[in-house]
């Protein structure tokens, strides 16, 4: 707000009128009448306008920028983090004045390598806030609303295989690929085409993929499925994101049911095993991903466009897979991948796999994103991605119909110990589950955090702090049991309640 346009100053209206707009504009496109659109804007937090944006979504904001239906996401780099540690203040920096010295976009440059150099250079105008009453703002606005979502950007352009930043995620907060802006003409026509995102997405039922005892092929499948969606979407309308799905046939493979699954083979969500068979089980999913995209790219004879300038180009992707082991750490996890004959690739098995894609690439730049999977998951009567349950029979309004009783797959009598849902798991241990999971899937993971009604701003803050320690690339909503619906939970036998 304030900024200059076309060199006069204190002419811009700032961002909350342009999401205004957006807003507008997402709830007329409704599918037909079938549901209004959606959007997500991110913002980074050192941006001047960060605090406005954030009042968006207070329950008493003015009527003029209340933000009622559009989704916010916050960008927070590492260096943020570090100045609320010594609780020091934080500098906001003019977008406008910052691609003038840069030549880039504001969100083009890393805030935390150029930190003090912006606060050193004095042609960038710049206020300041504490670092530390912004996380209090952050933890406020999450327990009004559950927005914003949180984009941790050093910690994903870091794991980032990709050569280029990336800046922003989507409506879920699980796509996190490289896009560049398109230039535009004064009459709006191309002066260059940028590449933006298409989400070409597909969830696995883990429970059922394991239980095929065929893991590579169901994986192999589900990555040809993918692909083809990729090379069958011709979305001419917006020509950028036609080019960067055609260029780089990137994919998100999902996954479902780890709470389902677990559960079923007596394993609780919130235990050594459950975070020992989630880092064996996407360790094994990432393998025979890049395996069927290398397979890909030997039948086409083609890779994605900058794969020579991607980390599995000069194999240093591979690297910590050559390292370290990925096989079981626990007895009982032992027991039943083996009973279920899934073998975890060796060293052996990523140095095959790694000689492969330095030979012959890689058909698609991204492979696996983690979405919430909210109807689908009902549709397959499976757990909602990989969280757990919100109760051990779930209630959802469904349109016309009305209230649907959905109670968790393989929930029986005996059972029942191993179905503690979200709430009572809480927000320390999906994390864990979460960060076993993050470190073999190669864009993001929806996460959502769960608290009892007893909850504060500190704990919201402290679970934060504790998502970026464990490395989470992201954080979905912030979900609270509310004090008013006890007493309404269906007690003792489920099954015959129903």
């Amino acid at each position: 707000m304030g900024a200059p346009i076309k060199g006069i100053t204190g002419q811009s209206s700032g961002v909350i009128p342009v999401m205004k707009l957006l807003e507008d504009s997402f709830s007329y496109a409704n599918q037909l009448g079938a549901r209004q659109g959606a959007g997500a804007v991110y913002l980074n937090v050192h941006h001047p306008d960060i605090m406005q944006f954030l009042d968006t979504k207070r329950e008493n904001a003015d009527e003029k920028i209340r933000i009622k239906t559009l989704s916010l996401g916050v960008v927070i780099p590492d260096i943020t983090l570090e100045l609320a540690k010594q609780n020091k203040d934080m500098y906001l920096f003019s977008p406008y004045d910052v691609e003038r010295v840069y030549g880039v976009p504001f969100s083009e440059v890393s805030v935390s390598e150029k930190y003090d150099e912006m606060v050193d250079d004095a042609r960038i105008q710049k206020s300041k806030i504490s670092a530390r009453g912004l996380f209090q703002t952050l933890a406020e606005i999450q327990f009004e609303s559950g927005y914003p979502y949180i984009m941790f950007e050093d910690t994903v352009n870091q794991a980032n295989p990709i050569n280029g930043r990336i800046n922003m995620s989507n409506l879920c907060s699980e796509i996190l690929q490289v896009n560049t802006s398109s230039q535009f003409n004064e009459d709006l026509s191309y002066q260059s085409l940028g590449r933006d995102i298409s989400c070409n997405l597909g969830s696995m039922n883990i429970a059922k993929a394991l239980d095929g005892k065929s893991i590579g092929h169901s994986v192999e499948v589900a990555i040809r499925a993918l692909t083809a969606v990729s090379e069958m979407s011709a979305i001419d309308s917006v020509p950028s994101i036609r080019k960067g799905n055609d260029e780089s046939h990137a994919i998100g493979l999902g996954q479902m049911n780890l709470h389902g699954f677990l559960a079923r083979e007596e394993v609780h969500y919130d235990s050594d095993e459950a975070v020992d068979f989630t880092r064996c089980y996407f360790a094994c999913v990432l393998f025979y991903c890049l395996k069927a995209s290398n397979q890909l790219a030997r039948e086409k004879q083609s890779v994605f466009d900058g794969f020579e300038q991607s980390d599995y180009a000069d194999g240093s992707f591979f690297d910590k897979y050559l390292e370290q082991e990925f096989s079981p750490q626990t007895e009982m996890i032992s027991r039943i991948l083996e009973r279920l004959e899934l073998s975890v690739p060796s060293k052996e098995d990523w140095l095959w796999l790694k000689e492969q894609v330095m030979k012959s690439g890689l058909y698609n730049r991204n492979l696996q994103a983690i979405p919430p999977t909210g109807s689908i998951s009902y549709i397959n009567d499976s757990t909602a991605s990989i969280h757990p349950v919100t109760s051990k029979i779930e209630i959802r309004k469904e349109g016309k119909i009305g209230r649907v009783y959905f109670p968790a797959p393989y929930l029986t009598n005996d059972n029942l110990e191993y179905f503690r849902d979200a709430y009572e798991i809480g927000a320390e241990a999906i994390i864990d589950v979460y960060a076993a999971a993050t470190e073999h899937v190669d864009q993001g993971l929806s996460c959502t955090l769960f608290f009892n009604d007893g909850v504060t701003t500190r704990d919201i803050n402290k679970a934060q702090i504790y998502a970026w320690k464990k490395r989470l690339k992201t954080l979905y909503y912030i979900r609270m049991r509310q004090a008013a619906l006890d007493g309404t939970q269906v007690e003792g036998c489920v099954s015959c309640a129903l």
